[in-house]
């Protein structure tokens, strides 16, 4: 943690887990917690008069519940980063979705350890590095041109951000996705803008933990011209359709006898992700070769690199987001670092781009 204090707002309504958020995160370096509200509706008006950094935001609540406060975050223009406690249902799971969309920074889930300590720690462990994300992405964006963290604004500075791809590239049979933190916004802006006739199958990796990828998926699908699909042991992915690894689960695509097949594995986590990028960036390297194409969007840590390093030995392209559009430049930075990035993309010409280079090569 930097050396600047985080102010941070606990919003909850309950008593007893106001005070315990508290505890854990006056316990985490570099945080301050200035308040605390039992409801959407004083919630907003503790963030209107305390002006906090950071929120821990329960989603249900009377009054006014999570996504009422977030709604009430963008008609106000109140400025405030959310990392929502979420509990690991189907309804949570909706709920949670919905609230990232609203542009909630990140999420953890409600702790189930067997004693009170352990499920202190386990919350603890939770958030620091989400806080830790935060504080980064803060510092960084601080850094930024204004004119760079609204590449829309000009033509000529989305162009800058762009880099061209000298090397020639077979056209890709298969397109990885894997993306953290801010990734279902970026996915919901991004994906959309798909043709129907996209033409080869999309396989994402998507931190989330079980049930939070199929609404995640099933969102996606409403919204998507392409199919969007939580990933099943078995499927054959096809041109027009979007699997995603299912939380909780590894995923990896085999070619066997010629037709490639999804394979859902319950190997041990990496990077400890599970679903993890380089696990299935692995496979595509394996069964693909130079018939295979990377894209690595927002999120914290560097899971995706050693998947990108072999695709790219592979003769594979290697995309990644942009550093002024990123939530998290963290996953996008390792990769480009590690110096085997083909282009550098703004989130809003992502979708032009994979056309581009899935339709004619590069």
């Amino acid at each position: 943690m930097p050396e600047a204090t985080i102010k941070a707002l606990v919003v909850d309504d309950s008593a007893l887990y106001r005070k315990f958020v508290s505890s854990v995160l006056q316990d985490i370096p570099g945080v301050e917690v200035i308040g605390t509200a039992i409801n959407g509706r004083a919630g907003l008006e503790k963030i209107a008069s305390l002006k906090p950094d950071l929120i821990t935001l329960d989603m249900e609540m009377p009054e006014l519940d999570g996504l009422g406060l977030l709604r009430g975050l963008t008609d106000s223009k109140l400025e405030v980063a959310t990392i929502m406690i979420s509990s690991l249902t189907e309804a949570g799971a909706k709920t949670t979705n919905e609230a990232l969309q609203l542009g909630a920074f990140d999420f953890v889930l409600k702790p189930t350890g067997k004693s009170p300590d352990a499920s202190r720690d386990q919350l603890k462990a939770d958030l620091a590095p989400k806080i830790n994300a935060f504080v980064s992405s803060r510092q960084r964006r601080s850094h930024i041109p204004q004119s760079q963290v609204s590449p829309k604004s000009s033509a000529d500075a989305v162009d800058r951000m762009v880099r061209r791809v000298s090397q020639v590239f077979k056209k890709p049979k298969i397109l990885g996705i894997g993306i953290s933190t801010g990734g279902p916004a970026a996915l919901n802006r991004m994906l959309p803008k798909l043709p129907a006739n996209f033409p080869c199958p999309i396989v994402i990796v998507q931190h989330m933990p079980p049930k939070f990828t199929k609404s995640l998926a099933d969102d996606l699908n409403r919204k998507c011209k392409l199919e969007v699909l939580e990933a099943a042991n078995g499927m054959i992915p096809k041109a027009g359709q979007i699997l995603i690894a299912p939380g909780g689960s590894q995923m990896r695509v085999l070619k066997l006898n010629e037709l490639p097949r999804v394979q859902i594995t319950d190997d041990p986590p990496e990077r400890n992700c599970k679903p993890a990028v380089d696990y299935l960036f692995r496979s595509l390297a394996q069964s693909f070769g130079d018939e295979a194409m990377a894209a690595v969007l927002t999120g914290m840590g560097d899971d995706g690199t050693v998947g990108c390093k072999l695709m790219k030995s592979k003769g594979a392209m290697i995309m990644v987001q942009d550093e002024a559009s990123c939530v998290v430049y963290g996953m996008p930075r390792s990769v480009f670092e590690a110096g085997v990035a083909d282009q550098v993309v703004p989130l809003d010409r992502i979708a032009s781009s994979l056309v581009t280079a899935t339709t004619r090569g590069a």
